[in-house]
């Protein structure tokens, strides 16, 4: 007869009375991903010629923090023979024409940079000799390099190979190097934001605790950069059961780079926006160097193109003046793919066979088996468990297809989604006066939120996306240097903050005193009258999300009536939050992390709402407003909570082109 799990010791690391550690430091960077690394190895360039103290702090090991950390097989953003023009244009076009077009012209005209510094740090980027592709470890050994003029391996216009199974590695040994041992801390997890007692709209410090030891860290500073990835998890997964943590995007991105700068009034802008990637399905491996680098195709059951067959799908977006370009913008494509599962087309496969065996026909036996061991790798590099499915599956992608599917919603700005905060562009003549934010001092800082002395970027950073990974790391240099620049630039201010040490710790802790409060209420933990467990409070939170709030259960459909339903049903989770509970420091971690998911979905629904048009179609619909409408939603739509008033107001802000039309292909 089965027992009781009655008085269940914790699994994890014990919680107990932590102690309170408070630091001081003029920048601090929060995150590990390539944003954070970039702005670290810049900071320090910077804050060592001004004697400015630099604090890094991550909740993971930086070796294998972030999107990149399992490795990848290309670099979707460089430039080389380019112009930041045409990258400009290309953003634009893929995410449907509101974009904000300084951040994408400066990121671009710094990009290529990054990509060189990461070669010379020991990165593999493959190139071309005598038309014949060399991988990055052949290269090296005939010293070619592409820093040094040699030519990258285009897998697209924007793309290049490598081999990048320790890219992430590769990348935060720079930045671990540059720092010092006594410059970073890991393991410890940032979960709010404090504001300064004496000045308004003034950012102070952070507060967060370690996930290894009973510590609750306070820390002060001067100026901070916030660079926590995305949002993963906020909508049901697809994979469930078995293959539940399966995911796209990293399962450690919890939205906290959106919530915590939210929290303390940064506005934010185009939260609406998501990224449904079309991915092969329950592995979730990506498709990217299928498409363009194996010039694979997708189609329905019948083997037909459907991007072909549904061409006319595309003349009213291109009637407004969309989706001109010879590449079809991303939302579009998922348009096209779902009407083909609706109507019994499906399913949808990514044809490996054909693909593989056109190539072939042009290669070598050598060359053949070299190509092969590339289309593995390219799983291997970044999602090991899509290889892992092909073998269990009996799955040969030289002679049978594998089936692709819409994933899931997520929540980001650095791929091909561009949901985030208002942040300021450059302080240059062609910048529009509207995309400038003015600090406290007249100042304008490239990159800083509407609050001072608080900067994002990567993923935090809005209406700008396609910056991937090393984008992502260039916007983080960009960033870092801005924020040396106020602390220097402020460099006699003293921040005080509102809150006792004692206050912030009971915050911190509270999932565990409550735990300890009611724990004997019942005899199994998972289940009480008095609190509710991370878990559990997340299953309620997808739950809500994907069946009102436009995801995979109902084709990413919403609508008015359904988001209602949606806002009351987090309303009451909101009031569930105060009832988490902890039971060791890992469960304490997930109970921040379900808070923070908390926050940006609630601001993703209510862009949504407010936005009533749909205008990525594929990512997804409002059932009640089909249609793009540029009349009165050819604008970024913002958002700024107020943190004495505890409300959020939407509205909208002007969008302005600075690069021209024509799109170039």
């Amino acid at each position: 007869m089965a027992k009781l799990p009655i008085k269940e010791e914790p699994k994890g690391i014990p919680l107990a009375e932590p102690e309170v550690v408070e630091l001081e430091t003029d920048a601090l960077i929060v995150g590990g991903g390539m944003a954070a690394c970039g702005a670290a190895y810049e900071a320090v360039r910077w804050a060592d010629k001004y004697g400015v103290k630099v604090l890094l702090v991550d909740k993971a090991a930086i070796e294998r923090s972030g999107a990149v950390a399992p490795g990848l097989s290309a670099i979707n953003t460089y430039l080389g023979e380019n112009e930041p023009d045409d990258y400009v244009r290309m953003v634009r076009n893929d995410l449907m024409g509101i974009v904000r077009e300084d951040l994408i012209f400066d990121l671009g005209r710094h990009v290529d940079n990054s990509v060189h510094l990461f070669e010379e740090w020991g990165l593999p980027l493959w190139v071309m000799k005598d038309g014949k592709r060399l991988d990055g470890a052949k290269a090296k050994a005939e010293g070619l390099a592409v820093r040094n003029g040699a030519q990258p391996v285009r897998s697209g216009r924007w793309q290049i190979m490598i081999n990048g199974e320790s890219y992430k590695v590769i990348v935060a040994e720079a930045a671990k190097n540059a720092l010092g041992e006594d410059r970073y801390i890991e393991r410890l997890f940032i979960v709010k934001l404090l504001l300064d007692a004496k000045e308004p709209n003034r950012i102070a410090g952070a507060v967060g605790f370690s996930t290894r030891e009973n510590k609750v860290y306070i820390i002060k500073a001067n100026g901070v950069l916030v660079a926590c990835g995305g949002a993963v998890n906020v909508y049901r997964p697809r994979s469930t059961g078995e293959g539940m943590g399966r995911a796209w995007y990293p399962v450690w991105n919890a939205g906290s780079t959106y919530a915590l700068c939210a929290q303390v009034g940064a506005e934010m802008t185009m939260m609406e926006n998501r990224f449904v990637p079309a991915r092969f399905k329950d592995g979730y491996g990506p498709v990217g160097a299928w498409f363009l680098l194996f010039k694979a195709k997708a189609t329905n059951a019948k083997g037909e193109d459907y991007c072909q067959t549904n061409a006319a799908m595309l003349k009213p977006y291109q009637d407004r003046g969309y989706a001109l370009g010879s590449v079809i913008p991303t939302c579009l494509r998922n348009h096209m793919m779902m009407r083909e599962m609706r109507e019994g087309r499906g399913p949808i496969y990514m044809d490996t066979a054909t693909a593989l065996q056109t190539t072939f026909k042009e290669l070598s036996k050598a060359e053949q088996k070299h190509l092969e061991a590339e289309a593995w790798e390219d799983f291997l590099d970044m999602c090991p468990g899509q290889a892992n499915l092909w073998a269990c599956m009996n799955i040969k992608p030289e002679e049978k297809g594998s089936e692709i599917m819409p994933t899931e919603p997520y929540l980001l700005g650095s791929h091909s989604g561009c949901c985030g905060i208002w942040v300021s562009g450059p302080d240059e003549d062609w910048v529009p006066e509207e995309y400038k934010i003015k600090a406290d001092n007249g100042k304008v800082y490239n990159r800083m939120t509407t609050v001072n002395g608080l900067f994002t970027a990567g993923d935090g950073v809005g209406a700008s996306g396609h910056k991937f990974s090393s984008g992502s790391h260039a916007e983080g240099r960009i960033a870092g240097k801005q924020l040396i620049r106020w602390c220097v630039d402020h460099k006699d201010f003293k921040p005080t903050i509102k809150e006792t040490a004692e206050e912030l710790k009971k915050e911190i802790y509270q999932p565990w005193y409550t735990y300890q409060q009611y724990k004997d209420a019942s005899t199994d933990p998972n289940v009480n009258p008095n609190y509710i467990t991370p878990r559990n409070f997340m299953f309620r939170l997808i739950k809500h999300t994907d069946e009102y709030g436009g995801g995979c259960a109902t084709y990413y459909m919403t609508s008015e009536a359904m988001l209602k339903v949606a806002f009351e049903l987090l309303d009451m989770l909101e009031e569930d939050s105060k009832k988490l509970a902890a039971r060791d420091l890992h469960e304490l971690m997930r109970c921040w992390e379900q808070y923070h998911r908390l926050w940006t979905v609630r601001l993703h629904l209510l862009h949504i709402e407010f936005r009533k048009e749909t205008r990525y179609p594929g990512f997804y619909y409002r059932a009640d407003y089909m249609g793009i409408d540029d009349s009165k939603w050819r604008c970024f739509v913002n958002s700024k909570y107020d943190p004495e008033k505890k409300e959020i107001t939407l509205f909208k802000r002007p969008y302005i082109q600075i690069i021209p039309d024509p799109y170039a292909p």
